[in-house]
């Protein structure tokens, strides 16, 4: 295995990515962008298109992110960019990601020094419409670019 820290990062990043791809049930859908080169510039806004046949079910949806120990802060505020089959433009949501606990232990799981965490942004919620359906994530932190951050991407999970 090569001693290049980046190599190993990206990696694991692939083998993981692979092996959660094939755990996922039928109806779920996930989707994570990698930030070239860990560093999350504002203009640089990861999108995911995914598209909803059941407007019946209820559906949990969760934010995804890997990062490395190397984050310097215990959260992230992002701006989720949405857009419905019917619309035109997107509408914009602040959120607030939480990182780290109180005593600064980071949340997700952890392998080395890399994080991997699904946070939920809206649970039990109904799509109203079949069709395609757009999300964009825009870091909106001080940091340009923000370090430390691997991949960002969305999860889609029929609620139980």
């Amino acid at each position: 295995m090569t001693k290049n820290p980046f190599l190993k990062n990206t990696f694991f990043a692939l083998l993981l990515t692979t092996i959660l791809s094939g755990c996922l049930r039928p109806g779920n859908f996930e989707k994570n962008i990698e930030i070239p080169q860990q560093d999350w510039h504002y203009n640089f806004m990861p999108t995911v298109v995914f598209t909803i046949s059941d407007t019946t079910k209820l559906y949990d949806v969760y934010i995804s992110l890997r990062h490395t120990e190397a984050y310097a802060y215990r959260n992230l505020w992002v701006y989720l960019h949405s857009r419905q089959p019917s619309d035109k433009n997107f509408k914009k949501e602040r959120f607030e990601l939480v990182l780290q606990d109180e005593q600064g232990r980071w949340l997700g799981r952890g392998m080395d020094d890399i994080y991997e965490l699904n946070i939920p942004i809206f649970t039990r919620i109904r799509f109203t419409q079949t069709g395609e359906y757009s999300l964009k994530l825009e870091q909106i932190m001080r940091d340009n670019p923000l370090k430390g951050i691997m991949n960002a991407g969305v999860r889609i999970e029929q609620s139980e």
